[in-house]
């Protein structure tokens, strides 16, 4: 039996006394490839477990694969019979779910802060980063930006299709990065953006970008760098839910379009001192080029967490905006890590590496491992994109070799978790190997 939660308990009842139609709440988590599971409670029931009863869902449900299957790993899954683990209530994330036909709230779950957390829980692995730089005196504040397509409802032979233009009536009229385009399909942007806002979200700016049907909506920035995540988890399950109240679907598939730009997911990171002070801008921003070089130097090893699904490679070495190795460079968009231009108070890294569908959690678990490890090892960065614009490392460009890479890095394995990355890399190499099955047996056109 848990200790009760007054404050819990509180959130509850506030709950259902503001939604009193609501007879239910999905309580959910992100697994390893970024897909939510959970179950649908009762909301009488959600509030004995603030009380204190207990919350269980299956161990073995956060291994699951991109398509929904289970791996043999370790003595996980097949071995294990499959036993349940305790979950709890993550404070603050009961919210109404605006974009179903009923009405219905949603709360987010997790194991880290239990007796027995999850060490291969994707939320969990960021715990534990975060309790290690803040025993450090290292305080990271954190804004996501995501990149999404817009298509239309019904698909093409299999291919997604671009969204007609709710004013016009020609379908191919996608006039890229203008503003209009904004106007044109304001009434789904706009309730995104105010259902973000209802969930807890603080969505800020709405662009329109490259692609055709591509937007980015950016997230303040906050001290809590579990809730950014949170936020950025969140977001793509109301996005997707409120395009197909409107008609359309929303898809942060990395690479969707051959012939079009990929969708990003772009993670603003500064560190600051108990006391406020910005780590990065000490010493004439020496930091700031050890941190860059910590995050370029495990950049290549943890390739399975920033493009982890199947055609998220084919994202990176495009023609706009996107890197071909792993560099750096003060305001340049080419670059893994860009330094956008800011005031001492403001100094931080932007990491453009990750693909839009990659889960939250592990990127930033990732992005903070290479800053701390680079203010430990104090090493200087190779010469950045605006000095030299063939600088750079290659990364691995094949899912199986940037496995190998992960699996076998001392330093990805300590700031990480051991456990976890062997769970994780087995999961992607397996799930990688079933994929290439399936596109031997047939044409699997939609992941290409």
């Amino acid at each position: 039996m848990k200790t009760p939660s007054c404050a819990l308990l509180a959130e509850v009842r506030a709950f259902r006394q503001t939604h009193p139609d609501v007879r239910y709440v999905d309580l959910i988590a992100l697994d390893i490839p970024g897909h939510f599971y959970g179950k649908r409670y009762p909301v009488e029931m959600l509030e004995k477990v603030a009380a204190g009863s207990p919350l269980k869902l299956p161990q073995n449900a956060v291994l699951l694969g991109v398509q929904g299957g289970l791996f043999k790993i370790g003595d996980y899954c097949f071995n294990d019979g499959d036993p349940d683990a305790n979950r709890r209530l993550v404070p603050g994330t009961l919210k109404p779910v605006s974009w179903e036909s009923q009405p219905l709230g949603q709360m987010l779950i997790t194991s880290d802060g239990t007796d027995a957390p999850i060490e291969f829980e994707p939320r969990e692995v960021l715990a534990r980063v975060l309790q290690r730089l803040q025993h450090k005196g290292i305080h990271p504040v954190v804004a996501f930006e995501l990149e999404f397509y817009l298509f239309d409802k019904k698909l093409a032979n299999g291919l997604p299709q671009f969204p007609r233009d709710p004013l016009s009536d020609d379908a191919d009229d996608q006039p890229n990065l203008h503003i209009e385009r904004l106007s044109r399909f304001s009434v789904v942007l706009d309730d995104m953006a105010q259902t973000a806002r209802d969930q807890g979200i603080d969505s800020t700016v709405i662009t329109a970008e490259i692609g055709p049907g591509q937007f980015e909506i950016n997230f303040g920035h906050s001290a809590d760098a579990l809730r950014a995540a949170d936020w950025a988890a969140l977001f793509c399950r109301s996005t997707r839910g409120v395009a197909l109240k409107h008609g359309y679907r929303a898809s942060f598939m990395a690479k969707p379009y051959l012939q079009f730009p990929g969708s990003g997911m772009h993670v603003h990171v500064s560190l600051y001192d108990g006391a406020g002070n910005n780590l990065l801008a000490a010493h004439q921003q020496q930091p700031l080029r050890h941190a860059v070089a910590g995050c370029l130097q495990l950049l290549p090893h943890c390739m399975p967490i920033f493009a982890p699904h199947h055609n998220a490679l084919r994202r990176l070495g495009g023609t706009v905006n996107a890197a071909t190795r792993a560099s750096w460079g003060f305001e340049d968009r080419d670059a893994c890590v860009r330094i956008p231009e800011s005031d001492p108070r403001n100094l931080r890294i932007e990491h453009r590496l990750a693909s839009a569908d990659a889960n939250p959690y592990l990127v930033l678990a990732a992005i903070l491992a290479g800053l701390e490890h680079g203010l430990e090892t104090r090493q200087e960065p190779i010469a950045p994109l605006n000095d030299d614009r063939s600088s750079g490392t290659d990364f691995p460009v094949e899912m199986l070799d940037a496995v190998r890479a992960m699996q076998h890095h001392t330093v990805v394995r300590d700031t990480l978790g051991a456990e976890f990355v062997d769970v994780y890399c087995e999961n992607k190499r397996q799930d990688h190997l079933a994929f290439q099955q399936e596109i031997n047996a047939r044409e699997y056109r939609w992941f290409l």
